[in-house]
């Protein structure tokens, strides 16, 4: 299996690229360089001359624990749009719900292990899937920089109560540690509901709904740090 561990996106200056180089260089000062996190649900991207329809391994990719650059999807597609003035020549580190890197996670059966995964998740029993890598230690989460934007999304059903537990403790302890939270709401829920329950709205969506999310986002990071927005 494959999981996505450690992502970062940069928010260029004017049109500078940083190589891998720069990155490492830019992580080891980590406290002034990475504005924030934001959270998705799932990673489904992949190394730049590599593609998602197979496994990395079988197409020769090399797994050495190191930095690689990605190929674009439709949130990178979002962010270079829409996060700008106020981050810009900053780290943002984007980290995932589950790490497992692939594009069809939410079918019942994947789910119902991530839920009984996550029920045996503090014991010594072991995982359908990988404890550290495809699931996030909240207790010890390291949170850099100022914010953390939830767009993790709400799509676990209610019955997998581990999981709905395991997001909302990820979402108390980013409010533990002091970071301003920030995400976007509808009418299901109020802002403080939306918080409580972790139902937060994922920025990318189809239908009518599409450009509604995307403007929402946007200007949630119009804003440093980003604020708190109900969508339309």
């Amino acid at each position: 299996m494959e999981y996505l561990t450690e992502q970062y996106i940069y928010i260029q200056e004017s049109n500078e690229i940083i190589d891998i180089e720069q990155l490492q260089k830019m992580l080891d000062n980590r406290r002034k360089t990475v504005a924030g996190t934001i959270f998705l649900y799932n990673p489904t991207i992949s190394p730049i001359g590599y593609n998602c329809n197979t496994k990395l391994a079988s197409q020769g990719y090399i797994f050495d624990g190191k930095f690689c650059e990605l190929n674009f999807d439709n949130y990178c597609n979002l962010f270079s749009s829409a996060i700008k003035d106020g981050y810009r020549g900053k780290l943002i580190e984007v980290k995932y719900l589950f790490g497992l890197n692939r594009p069809d996670i939410e079918p019942t059966t994947v789910l119902e292990e991530f839920d009984a995964d996550l029920d045996k998740y503090t014991s010594n029993q072991l995982t359908r899937y990988d404890k550290g890598l495809n699931y996030l230690d909240y207790l010890n989460i390291r949170l850099s920089g100022k914010f953390v934007f939830f767009g993790s999304g709400n799509k676990f059903d209610k019955h997998h109560k581990n999981i709905i537990a395991y997001a909302r403790n990820l979402a108390a302890q980013a409010v533990k540690l002091g970071k301003e939270v920030a995400y976007m709401y509808d009418n299901n829920c109020d802002a403080k509901e939306s918080l409580e329950l972790a139902y937060f709205l994922p920025p990318l969506a189809t239908g009518k709904y599409r450009d509604v999310r995307a403007n929402a986002f946007k200007k949630a990071f119009s804003t440093y740090p980003p604020s708190i927005i109900k969508t339309n």
